[in-house]
């Protein structure tokens, strides 16, 4: 029994100094991952402050920040019509100005692009009228179909200001096709999808702008 006893305090002895190594191990560990825990819940509403800041930075082209003081990246619901040109749900983002409705950013899908669909952003006023249209995604011929990218050319610019009264709705076409929009040069086919999927869009916010305004949003 002797034996034991001394056994056991022999273990206890040699388990105080393990115990503080492990302590002067693991201490620092543990501070870093509380250093950077309180980093982190200090940083994060910054961080959330600036991508919100960012996102609505890259929504200025077709929603400019004089036409809102509600939150647009909020006030959001989704929507699917054939007018669209896609059976998925679409984000519509509501801008709201002194409490009354002022401008819609939704997205359209030109189906029948040449190199595939082709996603858009339009910005629409109350009124119906267009604010601009960017291309969020297309597969376009480089040089040539592509041109419709903002960033490449001015030809998205014939849309800002227009509404399905102007130009009168049976022109909203290409020039080649008779209507009042200008192609381009060497390729028909894709400012043509584009045109018609803009147009579109028009209609179906003519025929559902109430509805729009009055849906609850999804945040």
């Amino acid at each position: 029994p002797e034996s034991g006893v001394f056994r056991l305090r022999a273990m206890r002895t040699l388990s105080r100094p393990m115990i503080r190594n492990a302590l002067a191990a693991v201490a620092p560990v543990a501070l870093c991952i509380a250093l950077l825990l309180g980093v982190w819940t200090w940083l994060a509403p910054r961080i959330a402050v600036q991508r919100e800041h960012a996102r609505l930075t890259r929504l200025a082209d077709v929603l400019p920040p004089s036409l809102y003081d509600n939150d647009p990246l909020r006030d959001v619901i989704e929507v699917s019509d054939p007018l669209l040109g896609t059976d998925r749900p679409l984000p519509v983002l509501r801008a709201r100005l002194h409490g009354r409705p002022s401008a819609v950013v939704l997205q359209a899908v030109a189906p029948n692009g040449y190199g595939g669909p082709i996603t858009l952003r339009i910005g629409i006023r109350y009124d119906g009228s267009i604010i601009a249209v960017r291309v969020l995604e297309q597969h376009e011929t480089p040089g040539i179909g592509d041109l419709i990218l903002a960033t490449k050319s001015r030809w998205l610019g014939q849309f800002d200001n227009r509404s399905l009264r102007d130009p009168p709705e049976d022109t909203w076409k290409v020039r080649k096709d008779g209507g009042g929009f200008d192609q381009l040069a060497g390729a028909t086919v894709t400012p043509r999808a584009v045109v018609a999927a803009v147009a579109k869009a028009l209609e179906y916010y003519s025929e559902n702008r109430k509805v729009l305004f009055s849906k609850t949003s999804l945040r």
